[in-house]
Formats: structure tokens, sequence, C-alpha cells
């Protein structure tokens, strides 16, 4: 899967990219609304996820004011499906609540994925954020399989450990000043590396953002459509959270 995403930001247009994006946004909206509030499949459930995937859809006018708009328009949505299909009040609260945060969690963050494609150097930055996010996943299992022995979240998570967190951090930044060093020779390596590290304990908070969904829908992985490699959001959960900080980092120009 990794290969396939570095293809698709090394040779793929960014219209493509934005294509692809809102297919990972529909199939990890669908994961994300089985584990939550268990929609069935149905009228509802395609209409919760047109309203929560609105703000990638306007990602492609390249316009981040747009998102505060359509947020606004997902919560009318929301409430108008909550009117027409819920009876009780606590189902309508619940429904509200895991809908209101899916489209800040996964449509609003990914909308920032697409934004940064279409940078000048987005595709550039795009695969130093993966060298983070996948640096980081393989060194936190290596160092913490071998070397791990103090709890990071055991309550969330146990499986993670701090030694592990501060191997995928060391692991990402490294990685990321790599890629950064020869696909954007313009920029410091040392500003790549504090940024890395930045954009790594983020990272992780994201990763840790999922394993509360889960551990309080009481599943192992967030769903099966890779094949014995987790779902949609288990591969993205990490990039999910740091797209829109390494956005905003470009976009304030302090990188």
């Amino acid at each position: 899967m990794t290969m396939l995403w570095v293809l698709l930001l090394v040779y793929g247009p960014a219209d493509l990219f934005w294509l692809v994006v809102t297919c990972i946004a529909i199939l990890g909206l669908y994961e994300y609304y089985k584990m939550t509030i268990g929609i069935p499949m149905g009228a509802r459930l395609v209409q919760t996820i047109a309203f929560t995937i609105a703000p990638v859809l306007v990602a492609v006018f390249q316009r981040p004011e747009l998102f505060m708009e359509t947020l606004f328009v997902s919560l009318i949505g929301f409430i108008l499906i909550s009117l027409k299909y819920h009876k009780r009040f606590g189902h309508i609260l619940l429904y509200l609540g895991f809908s209101s945060f899916g489209a800040l969690y996964i449509g609003l963050c990914l909308a920032h994925m697409v934004l940064i494609r279409y940078l000048p150097q987005g595709a550039s930055w795009l695969l130093v954020l993966t060298a983070v996010t996948a640096g980081g996943d393989t060194g936190a299992y290596y160092i913490g399989t071998n070397f791990g022995r103090r709890k990071l979240c055991p309550e969330i998570s146990p499986g993670k450990t701090v030694e592990g967190a501060i191997g995928g951090i060391l692991a990402g930044s490294v990685l990321a000043v790599a890629v950064g060093m020869l696909l954007l020779p313009d920029f410091s390596p040392l500003v790549i590396f504090v940024a890395a590290l930045i954009l790594s304990l983020v990272s992780i908070i994201g990763d840790l953002a999922e394993s509360v969904i889960k551990r309080s829908a009481g599943v192992k992985d967030s769903g099966t459509l890779l094949f014995g490699h987790g779902g949609v959001l288990d591969r993205i959960d990490g990039m999910l959270i740091t797209a829109p900080v390494l956005y905003y980092f470009l976009d304030l120009g302090i990188l």
C-alpha cells in the first residue's frame, strides 16, 4: 500500500490524488460509522457519509476558507438526518456527536492533505510526511518489540511503549530528513528535522486517537478492507492529524 501511495505522489496529477483521497475518505468513514454507531448500509449511511466528506470534496477548489461554510452545512445535514431517522433523543445525541466528530477527524483532516498536494511542492512535502508516519511506525514496532519496557498508554493501547515511541520519533525524523534532502534541497535539513520531530509527536496523538475509538468500540482493527492489514483508518491514523499541522506550517511560512 505504501508503494502505491508513493507512486501516486510521484507520478499522479493533483486531481487524481484528490479522487483517491475522496475514495479513502469514503472507505474510512464507512469503517468509522460501523465502529461507532453501527449505521446499517442504506440511504442514511450514504447521506451521512456525503455530509461528513464535504470538506474533502471542496478541497479541490484550493480554498481553505470554504471549510467553515462546509462544516456548517454538514452540521445542518446531520441535524436533518437525525430528525428524519431517529425517534429517541438519546439516539439523536449519539448520532450528532459521532457524525460531527467524524466531519472534523476524517473529513476536515483529509481535506488538508488535498490542499498540500495542490501546493507547488506539495507532492514532495507529502512524501516527507509519509516518511514521518511510515518510518515512525516501523521504528516504533522494532524498538518497542526489542527494547520496550514502559507502557505509553496501557489503558488505551497496551502494546505501545515509551521506548517504541522514542524510536519511532527518531526513525521517522531521520527518514524525513533523507527524503527532504532528496526532494527539497532548498530547505535546511535541520529545519526539516525539527518539523519532522513535531510531526512525529503529533502522529502519535493521531495513532492514540484512533486507538481510543477502537478501544471504545471493542474492536482490534478499524476494518478488514486491506486483507490482513487492518482497515483504512489503521493505515492513515497518523497522517490524519499531522496533515493539517504540516499544511499550516507551509501556509504560515514556517517551512
